[in-house]
């Protein structure tokens, strides 16, 4: 078995600190509860771990590939989408008036992970369509949504979603793809969209394309963009005016189609006007939060694959004696300390990450579903505060234990045929697509922190005092070890929240070079929150007995999560806070 999904600490997860009960008493959630949630989980974990995770070594071996416009997916990748598709994993979040399951977040963000664990190449296609369903069902019309997302949902058709130029990449105000209005309502399309993942596969019957490009006449910069369906093949049959004329050579993520589409070389593409013109990005928007939170679980899956690599590994490989003598004849370098605090590193970040994914994830629920408008608020404003966490820690996480997984293995991990390094490699785009990690942190010091004068940053940090409080409560080493660390974490926290609250206007050069440290302060206090959670759970469900191996495991990893991973965080304060200057004063030709 190539990988083993962790079902019982992500049923932890949803049942003890995402509040999966909660959850099933929101209206249209009633059937999903905790019983509903295992067995879905079981059977995500039997279809990832025996359809979808063997071919992840061949994706990488034998990547997808372009002749004569057409592309050839990895072999088995076909088999395994139809399989997908059928087994109705494509439509489990979205809603049943189209065909989908409407399973709340708290349960789909854990067979996310379970996909993306298995592999990760084959789940950016799904996650791709999961947003072009989600813009459709917030900009689409009666028409387009009934057109479009029924054979979505089904597996039938895929999604994209194209933003991406040559002279655009982040900076979407300088993009140049052009439409242009014809009598019958329709537009003609015409540019170059350049990383588009699977733009071009061979896997569906048809390719929906969600496309930004600026209508003849329209405003300059982001004000004039619009945004336009473009599917392959037209509703006759015909093909559309978009073609595929290369995919990229990548340094992961290599079975994944990242293509460069052409349109318009034979007359114009024929597109479809989502919503209002000159609206297109507050729409993309919609999938660009969706795919932010899905990139977050893929660098939670990635730790996962890479921590179970890394365990596997330290048991069987024999290699010196332990320095306290205790190694057994033959035993495993897994006794030697610091290849335990290398596991445990990887271990704590990797729950840790996923325990804040799953609070995070109710809140969206919540804050969709619930009939009370003030606690609709209080949760959207709560997870649009984790979203940039979410993608942005976690992302950079992965690239952590990934590494620790190719260090675990030594020499042997930087060896292809050990498939450790593929880990590392696929791991680095996560912390790039769908924005870059210095995007979410600007995001998370513009309109998540400074705009609103830093309350919302401050009210999450009156819930983690809230905690800190229940463990004061408790005598145990685990306990009073983690009161310290997330208090001292809390404050720091608060420490640069105000400071960028108060500078944010006049000193916004000096707040934003340390938006990254603050993401990752930020992002290491939340997860580090969710362990302290974890541990008072664990705690209380050991001493009434109840699946002791596990709950002693989950203290362990959340003591180490306190003294070695939220110890961090003063620190990184004080890079923020105190070492603006260092970053700004270099003159720039000095560089």
């Amino acid at each position: 078995m190539t990988y083993r999904a962790p079902v019982r600490d992500m049923m932890f997860v949803i049942q003890e600190l995402a509040g999966i009960d909660a959850v099933a008493q929101l209206p249209g959630f009633e059937e999903a509860g905790a019983d509903t949630a295992q067995a879905v989980l079981e059977e995500a974990a039997k279809f990832n771990e025996g359809v979808v995770a063997p071919l992840n070594w061949t994706g990488d071996q034998q990547p997808s590939a372009l002749k004569d416009g057409v592309v050839t997916t990895t072999p088995g990748f076909k088999d395994a989408f139809k399989a997908f598709a059928e087994g109705g994993w494509q439509g489990l979040q979205h809603p049943a008036d189209f065909g989908g399951q409407g399973l709340p977040k708290t349960i789909g963000f854990a067979c996310t992970e379970m996909l993306n664990s298995a592999n990760l190449s084959f789940a950016l296609c799904p996650l791709l369509t999961d947003g072009a369903i989600e813009a459709l069902l917030t900009a689409g019309s009666p028409e387009q949504q009934q057109a479009y997302i029924p054979k979505m949902v089904s597996g039938e058709w895929t999604g994209t979603m194209n933003l991406t130029e040559p002279q655009a990449g982040s900076d979407l105000a300088a993009v140049r793809t052009r439409a242009e209005p014809q009598p019958d309502g329709t537009y003609r399309i015409f540019g170059t969209k350049i990383f588009i993942t699977y733009g071009e596969h061979d896997m569906a019957d048809n390719i929906v394309h969600l496309v930004l490009a600026r209508v003849t006449g329209a405003p300059e910069g982001v004000k004039g963009i619009s945004l336009f369906i473009v599917p392959k093949v037209m509703p006759d049959g015909s093909s559309n005016d978009v073609h595929c004329v290369s995919l990229e050579h990548k340094l992961g993520i290599k079975a994944s189609p990242t293509a460069v589409l052409q349109y318009g070389d034979h007359g114009g593409a024929v597109g479809y006007l989502v919503g209002q013109e000159n609206q297109g990005l507050a729409y993309m928007f919609v999938m660009m939060n969706a795919a932010r939170y899905a990139v977050g679980m893929q660098g939670v899956a990635l730790a996962e694959r890479a921590y179970q690599k890394a365990v596997g590994y330290a048991r069987d490989r024999v290699q010196g004696k332990a320095v306290d003598g205790s190694t057994p004849a033959g035993g495993g370098i897994i006794h030697h300390p610091d290849v335990k605090r290398m596991l445990m590193t990887m271990r704590a970040l990797t729950e840790g990450c996923r325990a804040m994914a799953g609070v995070a994830a109710a809140a969206y629920d919540a804050a969709h579903a619930h009939p009370d408008a003030a606690t609709r608020a209080q949760n959207q404003t709560f997870y649009e505060f984790m979203v940039p966490l979410v993608k942005g820690f976690s992302t950079e996480m992965s690239l952590e234990v990934g590494s620790l997984a190719v260090q675990v293995h030594g020499g042997m991990g930087f060896i292809e045929e050990t498939g450790v390094a593929q880990m590392y490699r696929d791991a680095k785009i996560l912390t790039i697509y769908e924005g870059t990690t210095a995007i979410q942190a600007n995001d998370l010091v513009g309109r998540k922190t400074v705009r609103d004068g830093g309350a919302a940053a401050r009210a999450i940090a009156g819930q983690i005092e809230a905690t800190e409080a229940e463990l004061a409560k408790r005598d145990s080493v685990a306990a009073r070890g983690m009161l310290l660390r997330l208090r001292a974490a809390r404050e720091a926290f608060v420490d640069v929240v105000n400071w960028m609250a108060a500078e944010g206007k006049a000193n916004p050069g000096g707040v934003y070079a340390g938006s990254v440290p603050y993401l990752m302060l930020a992002g290491n206090l939340m997860a580090g929150w969710q362990m302290a959670r974890a541990l008072m759970v664990a705690e209380d469900k050991l001493a009434a007995g109840e699946d002791a191996e596990f709950m002693r495991a989950k203290i362990a990893t959340a003591r180490f999560y306190a003294d070695h991973i939220l110890s961090r965080v003063p620190g990184q304060r004080d890079s923020v806070v105190a070492g603006a200057d260092a970053v700004m004063s270099m003159p720039l030709e000095a560089f």
